[in-house]
């Protein structure tokens, strides 16, 4: 029995995916997330982004304040790029040069399970995903990889999308990427 746990990005004829609103166009990641849920995959993801709250606590540049006997969260700007957080997509907004993204996994499947990698780059962008073959035992149930994400192009673009899939012959594991290359800032795309 196969698991394919993977969001759809069609609908059920196999068309694409309408966004909501007038006038109607095709969805973007942006519109459909990960893409319509597969109810019996989800109950067997294979491979899970696990993400600690402590790492929002990080990114927001977070901290407990004691007032009384309760405490509130204090926040300041945020001190690393949204990128950096362990969420199953990843989104780059001011693409300026190579970058290299970490990604944690947790295998919440069959114990002895291989995943390989299929990469869908972004139009304008050169990603490689290290290493391309994750191994799952029972000492070994997280795996890190990394994604180096490079742009060809050298001009201002709105955003590209493409994925990234671990698969194996039970299950498929995608998330989207997202880049906006950047040259420079103009008002209108910052604000």
């Amino acid at each position: 029995l196969a698991w394919y746990n993977e969001a759809h990005v069609t609908d059920g004829h196999g068309m694409p995916i309408l966004a909501e609103g007038l006038p109607r166009k095709v969805a973007d990641p942006f519109d459909y997330g990960g893409g319509n849920i597969n109810p019996c995959g989800a109950a067997h993801p294979g491979l899970i982004y696990d993400i600690d709250p402590h790492d929002y606590n990080k990114f927001f540049q977070c901290a407990n304040v004691k007032e009384g006997i309760s405490a509130i969260a204090s926040c300041n700007t945020t001190s690393m790029p949204e990128y950096n957080l362990n969420l199953p997509s990843i989104s780059v907004p001011d693409f300026r040069s190579a970058i290299t993204v970490s990604r944690t996994v947790t295998n919440v499947g069959e114990l002895h399970s291989v995943y390989h990698v299929v990469v869908q780059s972004p139009t304008g962008v050169k990603m490689e995903v290290f290493p391309d073959v994750l191994v799952f035992d029972a000492a070994n149930k997280v795996r890190k990889f990394e994604v180096k994400l490079s742009p060809i192009w050298n001009f201002q673009g709105g955003y590209t999308f493409g994925s990234i899939t671990w698969q194996n012959d039970r299950q498929v594991v995608r998330i989207p990427v997202a880049t906006r290359i950047t040259i420079q800032d103009f008002y209108a795309d910052v604000a």
